[in-house]
């Protein structure tokens, strides 16, 4: 290094030792955020920060943490929270790499280990501590062998998903059991306003610096996004086509495809591998040792497929992805930024390809909306993937016979179980109290799912024919109301975008094709047994 190297770095207050350790790891400047929010994080801000997925967020906040640390240290010095298992490994091993030269102790607290040894691990005092909230929430209930009453920062990545409800209650007992004055620092690829003006997390609004990107497309420019379009009941068929073609001219290439439950996970991970495409899973029923074992095998070459659920769509830095492929749309357009956010990382090329169906035209209209960016076709050999139908089809079948859906069921039970007996609750009447809190929840879903279409349909009508028409009131089937409607609304747009004008008769000839190909396969296999039956 010359004198003039990390000279943006100092320019920012970065230590000399600090620089010396990023130059190893090849990183010769500054990212935009690392830019916006590490010098006021030094001065003593609370910080809000906002960037795409791989533009360097982690070291934004790791960076000044280690600095401070190494002048003043003690543990537990740090907290960060996050909403996954393989989000807080990672983190984890970044605050190792940089804090090398300080002989930095971190302990990781997720749940899917021994909780007696993170428990010992806790009361060694190590400097950060990298958690997600369920687990540190029962330790905090469960044992008095550490104190977090110290720490001088409070690091929330993926600020967005975190608080989310399914967290709150979680959080509430976190933020209870640390020191009013820390610095808290709030990061994610998407910030919602409950992040900005969060109840029970309130920041320092006399001392807070808020960052984010000018770019309103919020997703990156060397990332190629493509759909391919089918009938939803070939969704798994062409799924395997894209990842076919796609292999053909990049046959060692990382794939991620994701999908919507952990079940689906399951299932097509063990279809894939029947049809011989060797791939690794990834989601929230398994253990461990087993998710670490998955990631392994995916970073070190020796699956280049991985199929994962929204656990995998959060931080996870595997820098050599090529391809993301979304079997299904997420619900939300935010999880689709940070699906694709897996691939074209760090300035690299990317490709992102989404299955869609005639029924999903609406929620891709809304994730276009969003990322300011329309989707383009990756084209499919039709006539091969009407060949491969019953294939896949009857793979699908047996694989989804030989799951066993008590045992998904069991594992999400006992766990939920666990947690409330460790907090001295009834798990009879906890189950009782979630599963009427669930009714209400899907009940108030679907009345703002209706009033959305009708409002959409609405605009539809204005734009025909310039005329406020009379709202429709749903009747009693509030279900088949919302997907009669949905249709209505999907069709209405395919027919408004050129993209898809022939979307209709394009799905009733593939119908056809795999009709006829389906015929000519059984009346083989008649004749097959004929002949068997007269030998």
């Amino acid at each position: 290094m010359n004198e003039n190297d990390g000279k943006e770095f100092a320019e920012l207050g970065v230590k000399q030792w600090l620089i010396k350790q990023l130059f190893s790891l090849g990183i010769r400047s500054p990212t935009p955020i690392q830019k916006g929010c590490i010098s006021k994080i030094l001065e003593g801000y609370d910080c809000i920060g906002a960037a795409k997925t791989g533009s360097g967020k982690t070291f934004a906040f790791a960076l000044p943490i280690l600095q401070s640390l190494a002048e003043d240290p003690y543990g537990i010095f740090a907290l960060v929270l996050t909403p996954t298992h393989e989000l807080a490994y990672q983190i984890a091993d970044q605050f190792l790499i940089l804090g090398k030269p300080l002989n930095l102790r971190v302990c990781i607290v997720t749940g899917g280990s021994d909780q007696l040894e993170e428990s010992l691990k806790l009361a060694k005092r190590p400097h950060i501590v990298v958690a997600m909230p369920g687990r540190l929430a029962d330790h905090i209930t469960g044992c008095d062998t550490f104190s977090l009453k110290k720490i001088k920062f409070l690091v929330l990545d993926e600020a967005d998903r975190l608080f989310s409800e399914s967290f709150q209650e979680d959080l509430e007992t976190i933020f209870k059991a640390l020191p009013q004055k820390r610095q808290n620092l709030l990061f994610s690829a998407t910030i919602t306003d409950d992040v900005k003006e969060s109840k029970i997390l309130p920041l320092n609004q006399g001392k807070l610096t808020t960052w984010s990107e000018n770019d309103p497309q919020l997703t990156v420019n060397t990332l190629d996004q493509r759909y391919v379009v089918c009938p939803a009941y070939a969704r798994d068929v062409y799924m395997v086509q894209t990842l076919r073609k796609y292999r053909e001219t990049k046959p060692s290439s990382h794939i991620i495809v994701f999908t919507d439950t952990k079940k689906e996970c399951q299932v097509l991970s063990m279809m894939l591998n029947e049809i011989g495409m060797d791939n690794v899973c990834l989601h929230g029923f398994m253990r461990q040792k087993e998710r670490v074992s998955a990631l392994t095998q995916f970073r070190s070459n020796l699956k280049c497929t991985l199929i994962a659920t929204n656990v995998a769509a959060r931080g996870l830095d595997i820098p050599t992805v090529d391809l993301v492929v979304n079997h299904k749309l997420p619900l939300e357009p935010k999880e689709y930024i940070h699906r694709v956010g897996r691939t074209a990382r760090a300035g690299r090329n990317g490709m992102a390809i989404s299955i869609i169906t005639p029924y999903d035209i609406l929620r891709l209209g809304e994730i276009e909306d969003q990322i300011k960016t329309k989707l383009s076709e990756y084209k499919i050999d039709e006539d091969e993937a009407v060949r491969v139908f019953t294939t896949v089809s009857v793979a699908r079948r047996e694989q989804e016979a030989q799951l066993d859906d008590e045992q998904f069921e069991r594992r999400a039970r006992n766990y939920r179980h666990k947690r409330w007996l460790l907090a001295g609750l009834d798990p009879a009447r906890m189950e009782q109290g979630l599963e009427e809190m669930r009714r209400k929840r899907a009940k108030a879903a679907k009345k703002v799912k209706l009033a959305k279409i009708k409002a959409i349909q609405e605009q539809l009508k204005i734009a025909e024919t310039g005329k406020v028409t009379d709202r429709l009131e749903p009747h009693a089937d509030i279900d088949a109301t919302i997907k009669d409607s949905i249709k209505k609304v999907n069709k209405s747009l395919m027919k408004k975008d050129d993209r898809f004008k022939d979307v209709i008769g394009k799905v009733s000839k593939i119908k056809r094709k795999s009709e006829n190909m389906k015929t000519k396969q059984n009346q083989v296999k008649d004749k097959s047994n004929k002949k068997k039956k007269k030998i």
